[in-house]
């Protein structure tokens, strides 16, 4: 296949093209939302079409994928990208020295905490592999004018000679995702005119053969570039007699400049700078005033809150695991009153009185009905929050090895359980897309997803079923809250506590 074939196929692929899945039996929740078969990310890869390299860097001549140390040291968008990330570990060593001062820190085994090894990102024997390619058309209320996004999520691989000459490969802690618009306004269709939103998004339900579109227009790839996302478990501490097994996970984002040709280090969506707003009375003011207004009240209810950049962090640090109620452990619980340290961001009273004024202006609250549903969201919505609830460790996507023949179990399901969860509702939303509708973009709380009326996840795990999450004061712990009534277990189950907290449990089988 020649070069200029090979770049056409991948950009098709991506954002104008079918996608296949040929494994789709197997996995019907994201069928027509995300591309997670082994076989089909092995030749996208191994092709060289979606290989990282290709994308970032199509115009080069070499025909094999680039491994970290020329990734990063030859493709100048990238530059600014490793200082940022080294700046982050030395601020995280030098905050774990001062909070545990004898507990030591550093790359090998010979330390209480196990860092990330940062030489891995300048090697010549690692290189980011694909992992899996997800449609977030569901965040087309960022962006209305790409229609949302497209994920290619790549997973950080070290490849080690074999004495026979071959290679072994593993993977490594760290997760790049590269993000593009799901479409560009100079696209067109098969027919010259214009791509919509809703033809893009019934290619992606069609689930046709990726290879009968070599065809398709081809545009600049350019154009196409919004950010990287990278997330490293930045540490890891064995269990010990002072502490249980935990792990952090170091969140960074990269903003694609168009003018300077650089990925910049940007804030993380959503990530509110909790630490900057406590310290600063005027701008605590702003935040909360901004944050109870009612238009704004009522995206935050949605989960379609924008949060301007004036108030959120340019790093997020999300420690696992978390538990059940993983909202109590977030530094957002401590903007509430009575957590944390100094004078509260928001008191019960401000948001029993959000919701006086929401109802009187005749808002439908979907999730926030109460202290405890602001709560909730408030952490959820940052990229730490959700990052914690219901994932793998510190990942929702980090997708199955396919270069292994037999891969491991912490590697056969692809994704979260906080991802599958999600499907119905994403899927809804390209449905709406493809039949020219306005969609509901509109979600509940990472813990329990929105179903839209679907019953295709009743009786599993990301619903009702063994191990959901379900409300304890529905159990008969307490008085019902209002946020969570509807965080039930199915028929033959009941709500039982999972952890320290007294709000939120796991459906399991009753016992006597």
């Amino acid at each position: 296949m020649s070069r200029a074939l090979r770049i056409l196929v991948a950009v098709v692929v991506l954002f104008g093209g079918v996608v296949a899945l040929s494994a789709a039996e197997n996995a019907p929740l994201e069928r027509g939302t995300a591309i997670t078969e082994p076989d089909l990310l092995r030749k996208l890869d191994q092709r060289d079409a979606l290989a990282i390299s290709r994308l970032l860097w199509p115009e080069r001549n070499a025909d094999f994928p680039l491994t970290t140390d020329l990734l990063f040291s030859s493709l100048p968008r990238l530059k600014q990208i490793l200082p940022a990330i080294d700046a982050e570990f030395d601020r995280y060593i030098a905050r774990h020295e001062a909070e545990s001062p004898t507990e030591t820190i550093g790359v090998g085994d010979g330390f209480d905490v196990h860092l990330f090894d940062r030489a891995v990102l300048k090697s010549r024997d690692t290189r980011f592999v694909l992992a899996g390619i997800v449609n977030r058309m569901d965040r087309a209320y960022v962006s209305e004018e790409s229609c949302g996004e497209i994920r290619l999520i790549y997973r950080l691989t070290r490849f080690d000679s074999n004495p026979d000459g071959g290679k072994t490969s593993t993977r490594l802690p760290m997760t790049l995702n590269l993000v593009m618009k799901a479409r560009d306004a100079r696209q067109t269709d098969r027919s010259g005119k214009p791509l919509t939103c809703a033809e893009v998004a019934r290619r992606w339900l069609d689930n046709g053969d990726w290879q009968g579109l070599i065809g398709s227009s081809f545009y600049p790839y350019d154009a196409m570039l919004d950010r990287i996302e990278t997330n490293i478990q930045i540490s890891v501490a064995p269990k010990s007699a002072l502490h249980d097994f935990r792990s952090d996970y170091l969140l960074k984002v990269f903003k694609y400049n168009h003018d300077t040709k650089l990925f910049e280090e940007s804030t993380l969506e959503n990530q509110i700078d909790r630490d900057r707003i406590r310290a600063d009375d005027a701008l605590r003011r702003d935040f909360k005033a901004w944050l109870l207004e009612a238009d704004h009240f009522r995206e935050f209810d949605r989960g379609t809150v924008l949060i301007p950049e004036k108030f959120l962090a340019k790093a997020a640090v999300a420690p696992t695991p978390a538990g059940v109620d993983a909202s109590a452990l977030q530094p957002e619980f401590g903007m509430m009153q009575g957590e944390g340290k100094g004078d509260p961001v928001f008191t019960d009273n401000d948001v029993v009185g959000a919701l006086k004024q929401a109802a009187a202006r005749g808002i439908d609250m979907q999730n926030i009905r109460s202290v405890a549903g602001f709560q909730r969201r408030l952490n959820d919505i940052t990229c730490a929050g959700c990052h914690q609830t219901r994932g793998i460790g510190g990942f929702h996507f980090p997708g199955v090895d396919w270069l292994v023949d037999k891969p491991s179990n912490s590697t056969i399901v692809p994704a979260s359980p906080h991802f599958f969860g999600d499907q119905v509702r994403r899927h809804d939303i390209l449905a709406a897309f493809a039949e020219g509708k306005r969609p509901d973009f509109s979600r509940g709380f990472s813990s329990r997803p929105q179903t839209r009326g679907s019953r295709e996840l009743a009786g599993t795990e990301y619903e009702d079923g063994w191990g959901a999450h379900c409300s304890l004061q529905n159990a008969g712990s307490g008085t019902t809250d209002k946020s969570f009534t509807s965080w039930t277990c199915a028929k033959g189950l009941t709500c039982q506590a999972a952890s320290a907290s007294s709000r939120i449990g796991m459906c399991f089988i009753k016992t006597r």
